[in-house]
């Protein structure tokens, strides 16, 4: 285990490593800081003698090892838009980023283990086709598009009457095919603050139902993808041998669907889950922007729309940063659940 951690601390050192180069190289192509901080009224000598000042005129190595050791101190410098420093502006957003990805993972896990599991068990039931249908439709759309359906049914409401309104029956499909709405789909609400800039919606029912609509959102783009995996693999376990010997053996079917086919099924599971729960942080950005949830997401596309290099590059590391952890655990889950998977690589 020691090896194994030793190892992946040199892998996530050398991905940070080619993150930060990525990020410092692309900058320049991200508009002019100084115009950013002085405007358009300042004359070229004095910007000149700024962007000494700033050692913006160095050689390329030299602005980069200044920037990989303020960067080790968590010092990326200052934001344009807030005028303070950009760790802690992502700090602010990342609690909000955070619980968002949590609430979504959650709500991917308690539906595609079960739908997965009965769909590869029972394929052919009517049930277990609508929903391999319904994913196909899901992974289609896209989650912007979602989003915006989301809160025209449930926050907006929609009224449709296509059945006739004066006759009892009518009268009942109406008003089952249309929706009140009333549900919140316009930023946090008011969060219950826990500690320093860390404020959560997960201690209050208010804000449980804030996080609703962009959970299910976001949850959209993964949950179609977990479930076709989860049955995918669990159909493949079922047809293995071990599983056709305890049958034989007079095993109870539930043991062997969820303890024996199910354990086995969740490892390509995991290896895949991590990576895309890692994508997650990306695709917020899009969700956070329809619902103005006010995280690194949304917080990103404003730093675009406004030229905030130093909050850009800052965003991307700590993003990559996100990814390197995520990997990492997810490895470490793996060997968990698989005692026979040797962490060093070693055959066991």
């Amino acid at each position: 285990m020691i090896a194994f951690l030793i190892k992946r601390l040199f892998h996530a050192l050398l991905v940070m490593f080619v993150i930060s180069l990525i990020a410092f190289s692309i900058q320049d192509n991200l508009g002019d800081p100084i115009q950013q901080m002085v405007g358009q009224s300042v004359p070229e000598s004095e910007r000149e003698i700024l962007r000494e000042e700033l050692g913006l005129n160095d050689p390329f190595l030299v602005q980069y090892l200044r920037f990989a050791r303020n960067a080790v101190q968590l010092d990326f410098g200052y934001s344009y838009i807030f005028n303070e420093p950009t760790t802690d502006v992502v700090l602010r957003h990342l609690p909000a980023t955070l619980e968002l990805v949590a609430a979504t993972t959650l709500l991917i896990v308690l539906l595609s283990v079960p739908i997965g599991v009965y769909s590869a068990i029972k394929p052919r039931a009517w049930l277990s086709r609508f929903f391999m249908g319904a994913s196909i439709v899901g992974i289609s759309i896209p989650v912007f598009l979602t989003a915006i359906v989301l809160i025209q049914l449930f926050s907006i409401g929609v009224s449709w009457s296509p059945f006739p309104g004066e006759t009892g029956w009518g009268s009942w499909l109406n008003g089952l095919v249309s929706t009140e709405g009333g549900m919140p789909a316009y930023g946090r609400g008011d969060p219950v603050h826990v500690v320093g800039t860390w404020y959560t919606n997960f201690a209050s029912t208010d804000g449980l139902v804030y996080l609703v609509l962009p959970a299910i959102s976001l949850a959209s783009i993964m949950l179609p993808l977990f479930i076709r995996l989860i049955r995918a693999e669990m159909l493949e376990v079922l047809q293995s041998e071990y599983v056709k010997f305890a049958r034989a053996k007079g095993i109870s079917l539930r043991r062997i669907y969820f303890l024996h086919a199910l354990k086995n099924t969740m490892l390509p599971v995991i290896t895949v889950g991590g990576v895309q729960i890692g994508t997650l942080v990306a695709y917020t950005i899009l969700t956070e922007t329809v619902f103005q949830w006010p995280g690194m997401g949304l917080m990103f596309l404003n730093a675009i729309n406004r030229s905030d290099i130093p909050l850009i590059i800052t965003y991307l590391m700590i993003v990559g940063l996100i990814f390197v952890i995520t990997n990492t655990l997810v490895d470490l889950i793996y060997g968990l659940v698989n005692p026979t998977v040797k962490l060093t690589g070693k055959p066991a």
